[in-house]
């Protein structure tokens, strides 16, 4: 499913019932793909999981055998191959392999990123490619090889290229820029396509070498036209 800007994944302590689990579980329920009298224990659930600002692709499970298979791909990482599109501030002309550490501040709900050879921390590695350029800005697919919280964000914070409207770990004056301008209200991150390499495990086989894309949402693509003008992003 394409999850909205706004929406959470999951549920917290503050919101419960609209969630994108909860509307999914509610659609399969309607549809008659998931019947919850026949299951005991097993609810449809999310393989993953996007921050609320966070548009694009999240990957349920309707049943228990293709939940397990789903996990063990994201387990795998390189097993599913999974691309972002991020709008970063200042210029990159060459793709990027980018490699550190990250330790979370559950506290301040922030993550830092430090050097490979640091020691502290979960290993980390992320996939920049430009894709346009124009004005100090630049539209970029970024790979994510591993999943850890705030990856994306804080890993290019710290290369100097934060993601434009992010207010944690961006740049004041461009995020006012773009919040009046365009009504850029948090981080351009977009959770775009996913691609089954290899052979995943039963039931999901038949899906090798397949891709799934989300288009970006109307009006983040309306803003890549304005910065770069026209092009299919």
């Amino acid at each position: 499913v394409s999850k909205p800007f706004g929406l959470l994944t999951h549920g917290t302590r503050e919101e419960h019932k609209n969630t994108l689990a909860n509307q999914v579980l509610s659609y399969l329920v309607e549809s008659g793909a998931y019947v919850p009298a026949r299951e005991k224990t097993f609810q449809p659930s999310p393989a993953n999981r996007l921050d609320r600002n966070t548009t694009g692709l999240v990957l349920f499970g309707k049943n228990y055998a293709a939940a397990q298979a789903l996990a063990a791909l994201f387990r795998e990482r390189e097993a599913l191959r999974k691309y972002y599109l991020a709008l970063l501030c200042g210029t990159l002309r060459e793709p990027l392999e980018l490699t550190g550490r990250i330790e979370k501040d559950e506290a301040r709900n922030r993550s830092r990123v430090q050097p490979a050879e640091s020691g502290e921390g979960k290993l980390i590695r992320t996939g920049v490619r430009p894709l346009a350029s124009a004005g100090g800005y630049t539209l970029a697919e970024v790979e994510l090889h591993t999943g850890r919280s705030h990856q994306i964000r804080a890993h290019l914070a710290e290369i100097g290229h934060p993601l434009v409207g992010d207010e944690k770990y961006g740049r004041r004056a461009v995020n006012a820029r773009f919040r009046e301008e365009y009504g850029l209200q948090a981080q351009f991150l977009h959770a775009a396509r996913v691609r089954f390499e290899g052979a995943p495990p039963a039931p999901l086989a038949h899906l090798s070498g397949l891709e799934i894309a989300a288009p970006l949402p109307p009006e983040r693509a309306l803003l890549l036209q304005a910065l770069f003008g026209s092009g299919d992003f």
